[in-house]
């Protein structure tokens, strides 16, 4: 449960606020700016193909309505989502599941793999990327850390795939959470930054577990955290981390 590799700054929705979210040029942008992890988004189609992206509706990332549960794949994967983000990244579309593994592994780039179900769908949701993962060859798959809002989902997926470790993704810590991490085996706790304090890491650590902080995009408070003791920050503006290390307890 520990070949992740833990990174200490990852790249949230892939490239972070420096492409257009959950595409394969922000993990090429990722990897260029020498993250070593990035974190992005999976949902279901219609016909249960999973692909990266963070919303139900396709209004903000591309601009234009619909659901992307109500979707087939085939009009989701020809969805130009880099336009909207700016006119250079024009015709870059949601990848499916499958390509952005192959990505990462082609860039040396570790994986949080955050399923994001529709609502209704959490344990097929799980279940399809559990099972992407358990066929996808070992020898082509990046270390890769599940997470998951939803309880079934994780369930779900660690029944296809038990080897590959999970965090239960929380808004704040509380011992009910942390309780739950344990009992499902996770092997982190990932927590929103705020009112995070030492006592709250250092529980999660007592636990056994490590702690993953999100959205931090600011070097003062990745220090801060980082002086916690957390285990690493997912960041929208991984480039400005990046630029503070290496300094003392951060990089």
């Amino acid at each position: 449960m520990s070949g992740w590799g833990w990174p200490r700054i990852i790249a949230h929705r892939c490239g972070g606020a420096l492409a257009p979210e959950n595409t394969l040029a922000g993990l090429r942008i990722a990897a260029l700016l020498g993250c070593r992890a990035v974190e992005f988004d999976v949902m279901l189609s219609a016909d249960g193909e999973p692909l990266l992206i963070h919303d139900e509706t396709l209004d903000r990332t591309a601009g234009r309505p619909g659901r992307v549960g109500a979707l087939a794949a085939a009009e989701l994967l020809a969805t130009d989502v880099g336009r909207p983000f700016h006119p250079a990244f024009g015709g870059e579309t949601i990848p499916r599941l499958d390509t952005a593994l192959e990505c990462c592994a082609a860039l040396g780039l570790a994986v949080n793999l955050e399923i994001k179900p529709a609502a209704g769908v959490e344990q097929e949701t799980g279940r399809v990327v559990g099972r992407h993962l358990a066929a996808f060859p070992t020898s082509r798959r990046p270390a890769v850390l599940l997470s998951s809002f939803s309880a079934a989902a994780l369930d779900a997926a660690s029944s296809a795939s038990p080897d590959v470790p999970r965090a239960f993704l929380v808004g704040r810590f509380d011992a009910a959470s942390l309780a739950h991490a344990v009992r499902m085996g996770c092997a982190a706790l990932n927590l929103s930054r705020d009112d995070l304090d030492a006592v709250a890491v250092a529980a999660v650590h007592a636990a056994g577990l490590r702690c993953l902080v999100y959205t931090v995009n600011v070097p003062d408070e990745a220090r801060r955290l980082f002086l916690l003791g957390v285990d690493g920050v997912f960041s929208d503006r991984p480039d400005l981390l990046l630029s503070a290390s290496p300094t003392p307890n951060f990089g």
